[in-house]
């Protein structure tokens, strides 16, 4: 009788420097030290009943099988026509409209389907932990080009001079995660002339879109959309589940131009296929009611007032939440340690878990800013709030 040894084959990792995330990491912590979580960005609050209702009635009407691969049409309408009402954009909904599994396979998608190896594509850092996996995984080369420190605002110089005849593509977020700064209209019509005499293409996330602050001083979101030279060369991305509060349902779309999007359904059938049906027979049902997102800003506006005011009451230094559900604030008046270091204090002995910004650069740039999530029940921020106090 032959003797099998077994033996795993080794493997060459695709991601060297991936480890542990940092959200796993301050997340264990917190859940070991009772700590409240504001690090991780999603709520501890239900969705509308209403939505439930209209996802378990697609399935209890027997919508349970495989829809068409680029997603259920209704849903796909209503998406083209939310884009031409808040945008002014027609999108066709046969050919630019994708509906997939969330956001992360959105981008990973776009990347995987237009970098080819050596391709370079810029990222703005800090930026989500995401994106340069992604475009390793596709064999192009990360073009790392910082937001101005402090204000976190895009450089426009620094961007210009970052494009080269290899450049394939640049990612751009906004309202954006982890700053919570959002673009101008300024902003994007200089990205708009930049790009002009370039290839270069636009993968624009905007999962946070309907988390724009201060519309009485005149903000609004800027999407991608909104500009025909941007329009006619972006991808832009978006997730139910950020503007519906089911984040686990990983649910997203892409709206490109018939010619991108084709591009981008051939890799989607062979990473995803399709996406859940019933859960896009109920969005397609809900989003009839508009206001469920015309509500949205005002609705975070609240629970990011009611978060400021409490940690004006510290020695934290408050930074700008002009968008998303975030608010990031300056330590530098309350501890000397680094941010990563002064999150796992924070966890362990005040009992609070923060996310450090730091994690969200390729070489860990330390200036002394930690990122909160206010996306969160009010007595949940009351109770973080109250031993933010000791500070």
């Amino acid at each position: 009788m032959n003797t099998v040894t077994e033996r795993t084959p080794v493997l060459h990792t695709k991601l060297p420097a991936v480890g542990t995330t940092i959200f796993t990491v301050m997340s264990t912590l917190a859940s070991e030290s009772g700590a409240v979580n504001l690090g991780q960005g999603f709520p501890d609050f239900e969705c509308d009943p209403q939505l439930v209702h209209a996802v378990t009635s697609a399935m209890t009407r027997g919508l349970n099988q495989y829809p068409p691969m680029a997603g259920v049409p209704a849903l796909r309408q209503a998406i083209a026509d939310k884009f031409l009402k808040l945008q002014g954009r027609a999108y066709d909904a046969n050919t630019d409209i994708t509906v997939t599994a969330g956001a992360t396979q959105a981008i990973i998608t776009v990347i995987l389907a237009v970098v080819h190896p050596g391709d370079e594509v810029i990222v703005l850092e800090p930026c989500f932990d995401s994106y340069v996996p992604n475009i390793e995984l596709a064999g192009g080369v990360v073009v790392r080009v910082p937001l101005t420190p402090g204000t976190f605002r895009p450089d426009f110089d620094k961007i210009a001079s970052a494009i080269t005849p290899r450049t394939r593509a640049i990612l751009v977020n906004s309202p954006h995660n982890p700053s919570a700064t959002v673009w101008t209209g300024a902003d994007m019509l200089k990205l708009q002339e930049i790009l002009a005499p370039t290839d270069v293409l636009l993968i624009s996330d905007e999962v946070y879109e309907h988390m724009v602050f201060d519309a009485d001083k005149g903000q609004i979101h800027q999407s991608a959309a909104r500009f025909p030279g941007l329009a006619a060369r972006a991808f832009i991305v978006s997730s139910f589940g950020k503007t519906y509060h089911v984040t686990g349902w990983k649910v997203g779309f892409v709206a490109a131009p018939a010619a991108l999007s084709a591009e981008f359904r051939k890799v989607h059938q062979f990473n995803v296929f399709t996406v859940n049906t019933p859960v896009q027979h109920g969005l397609a049902t809900y989003m009839a009611n508009e206001q469920a997102y015309l509500d949205l800003p005002a609705f975070y506006q609240r629970k990011r007032d009611l978060f400021r005011a409490g940690l004006a009451k510290t020695r934290l230094k408050l930074l700008p939440s002009e968008g998303s559900y975030f608010q990031c604030v300056d330590i530098s008046d309350v501890s000397a340690l680094g941010e990563a270091d002064f999150c796992k204090w924070l966890t362990t002995e005040i009992g609070v878990a923060a996310i450090p910004l730091s994690a969200f650069y390729g070489d860990g740039f330390d200036q002394r800013v930690v990122r909160f999530c206010f996306a969160k029940k009010d007595e949940t921020l009351n109770a973080a709030l109250a031993r933010l106090a000791k500070l």
